[in-house]
């Protein structure tokens, strides 16, 4: 095992797919010389000159666009939007070209496009620039949708998604960039649909996303204080999305609390709800009790964000209301 950050990961998985297969083409805006808005690309372009690394005009339609084209055409192109915010200009797109070409084409063409995009809050980036954006493309079927917590997921499940025939959104917490943690040597890949159990419990299934994973790791600690365990389940894909290890956990458990960096309404939360009640009804002893963004639009005032961010004291909260109801 290595140490390094969530972004030296997203580096290591391209420059390995890259090295691996010369279809592998990355393109967007400033991932060449610069090495990328948030520093996550640096090298790339050096290594594998300016045809395979291009920077782009400040137009996303045109990012995705050439991505879906070049994809079609028989390469595997990551594109990079700086800011998965920005996808709402290219939906049209994504949703309704790269998500729907192989079964209009009776899967005789192929979409393997791999679409990066920074996303989430507590950065300072005001309410264009800091949303968490998965849901958007939950709702689209025929994309596929990562959101890594750690590195060794970032790697893995990056080389995963570049590998895929079919469109993969493959967003990155930008607050999480700096973080370490530790990373196979050597091949290393995940399976898509695969979820972590990060930690052992029998009272209350806790299932998170990308940095609302150490929120809840953080809420459990402290629990545990009082003789409270919690089983925290980090699905790593949320298209697929592993069920059947969630569900297991819940009926060891008997309650469920999601926690999720995002507006209430519509949330992967409510997902992960509803199949527990379809599929697990019996098993529950209490209802579902959800953890989201305390407001639908986050601010820009740095107190205020925090604010409307989950964080460890409200997931504690979530937690013993779960176990009183």
């Amino acid at each position: 095992m290595v140490m390094m950050t969530y972004r030296e990961a997203v580096q290591r998985a391209l420059d390995e797919e890259m090295g691996r297969d010369a279809n592998v083409i990355f393109f967007g805006e400033d991932v060449g010389k610069a090495g990328g808005v948030f520093k996550v690309t640096p090298g790339l372009y050096e290594k594998y000159g300016p045809v395979r690394v291009r920077d782009t005009p400040i137009s996303e339609n045109a990012i995705i666009g050439a991505g879906v084209g070049a994809a079609v055409m028989g390469l595997r192109p990551v594109v990079e939007l700086m800011f998965a915010d920005f996808a709402a200009v290219t939906l049209d797109q994504i949703i309704n070209q790269a998500a729907k070409f192989r079964y209009m084409s009776g899967g005789q063409l192929k979409v393997p496009l791999t679409i990066r995009a920074a996303q989430g809050g507590g950065a300072g980036f005001a309410s264009q620039h800091s949303q968490c954006c998965e849901t958007w493309f939950m709702h689209s079927p025929g994309l596929k949708v990562a959101v890594p917590s750690n590195p060794a997921d970032v790697l893995g499940l990056l080389k995963s998604a570049i590998r895929d025939d079919n469109p993969v959104v493959f967003l990155e917490h930008k607050v999480q960039y700096a973080e370490k943690g530790e990373v196979p040597e050597g091949e290393h890949l995940v399976p898509f649909g695969v979820a972590s159990v990060l930690r052992s419990g029998k009272d209350v299934t806790m299932v998170a996303t990308q940095r609302m994973v150490a929120v809840a790791l953080a809420a459990a600690d402290e629990l545990a204080k009082d003789g409270i365990t919690c089983e925290v389940i980090d699905p790593r894909t949320l298209v697929p999305l592993d069920m059947e290890t969630i569900l297991n956990s819940v009926k060891k458990t008997g309650r469920l609390v999601t926690v999720e960096e995002a507006p209430h309404i519509g949330g992967w939360g409510a997902e992960v709800a509803t199949r527990v009640t379809d599929a697990g009804i019996w098993y529950l002893e209490g209802p579902v009790v959800r953890v989201t963004l305390e407001g639908a639009i986050i601010p820009f005032s740095q107190p205020l964000e925090d604010h409307v961010i989950p964080n460890k004291g409200r997931v504690v909260s979530a937690v013993r209301h779960a176990l009183t109801v």
